[in-house]
């Protein structure tokens, strides 16, 4: 989920903390047999899966779990996978535009699933391009601030060619064109700079405030989204207040 917010970041970790690992193992799981199967098995050579990898070891997921999805995806050992991505394009409450990225081996369940999902939660499916346009495919790398500040980030990857750093929940975003995420990423290792994170998301051109109200409607629609073992990622152009933030981190706390 990627509504760049503190408070989406917090919840979304949380979530998956508390009774929703096994949907996100699956959905690592899957990324890794897709980059695996677009780009072979040896990391060294395959940087989308070496940054699978690290997000599923970061994750948690157990390595025999990704020692097989390696096999599984580069077709080692007889076993094949086959996926078709789709990216929906809709509208939530308040008319927040979402890209919903999928990963499914049965085209018409994902649409189904999407659609209902959308329909039942206030939102709705829009044409092709009508909301695609409002967004641009970036490198997001994501590093926690813990025993490094903003200054430390900024020397490591200036030279790389990130574009800018963004406060990130407890630590930092890294934006940069999506051709140049594995350059930035390597800087960041380079200078000895762990990172939690590092994908091609749809970033929005530009953010809309929206209210507790509508947040807590969006992500009730983000939520039975992602409920979907078809959907990989939703992406949106919300934007959150601080004072907004603190109202929905009390609904969390109740």
């Amino acid at each position: 989920m990627s509504g760049h917010s503190k408070w989406a970041t917090t919840k979304h970790k949380k979530a998956v903390i508390d009774g929703r690992r096994a949907k996100s193992f699956a959905k690592l799981i899957k990324n890794i047999e897709v980059a695996a199967k677009l780009g072979g098995a040896d990391l060294s050579g395959n940087p989308t899966l070496y940054d699978a990898v690290q997000k599923a070891k970061k994750t948690s997921v157990p390595n025999d779990n990704i020692d097989r999805a390696i096999k599984r995806g580069a077709g080692i050992g007889g076993e094949a996978v086959e996926y078709t991505s789709i990216m929906y394009e809709g509208y939530g409450p308040n008319g927040v535009a979402l890209m919903i990225e999928c990963l499914t081996d049965n085209r018409n369940r994902a649409a189904a699933e999407v659609r209902t999902a959308l329909s039942r939660n206030g939102g709705n499916l829009a044409d092709p391009g009508s909301v695609a346009y409002n967004f641009t495919r970036k490198g997001v790398i994501v590093v926690s601030s813990e025993g490094t500040t903003e200054d430390d980030v900024m020397l490591a990857v200036l030279d790389a060619g990130a574009e800018e750093i963004l406060p990130h929940g407890q630590g930092f975003e890294v934006i940069t064109e999506a051709s140049d995420l594995v350059k930035v990423r390597t800087a960041l290792q380079d200078a000895g700079i762990d990172y939690e994170s590092a994908d091609v998301e749809f970033v929005p051109n530009l953010k809309v405030e929206i209210d507790a109200d509508t947040a807590r409607k969006v992500f009730r629609l983000i939520d039975a989204l992602e409920d979907s073992d078809d959907v990989q990622n939703v992406f949106s152009n919300f934007d959150l207040t601080p004072e907004v933030q603190a109202e929905l981190a009390s609904d969390s706390e109740e």
